[in-house]
């Protein structure tokens, strides 16, 4: 099995960081079929992400967006596309900063 660890150091605060959090995992769900469930917390929310082949999170805090996931053997084998789409994605939206377009679904801290 294939690991992807990804950081993204960021001075946005986390109202902000959130919003590219949910933002994030609508993407994730809308062009990878991937079921996201966020869970929002004191200090840190957290993006849980999955899919046939695909397990992961995406950790979110006032300062940084840290991404861990495990991919199974098939895709495993396109671990570096992968690996550079996710960059891509999350380069773009901490960029734009955008705001959430959808609700994804939540859990209380």
């Amino acid at each position: 099995m294939a690991h992807l660890h990804i950081v993204r150091d960021h001075t946005l605060g986390m109202s902000a960081a959130r919003k590219i959090a949910l933002a994030w995992a609508q993407q994730a769900e809308t062009e990878f079929g991937m079921a996201c469930t966020y869970e929002e917390g004191k200090s840190a929310d957290t993006v849980h992400f999955t899919r046939s082949g695909v397990k992961g999170s995406l950790l979110v805090n006032k300062e940084r967006f840290e991404l861990e996931a495990t991919l199974g053997f098939l895709l495993g084998a396109f671990k570096d596309k992968i690996e550079a789409e996710v960059v891509k994605n999350l380069d773009a939206l901490l960029a734009s900063k955008p705001a959430a377009k959808k609700a994804v679904t939540k859990k209380g801290a």
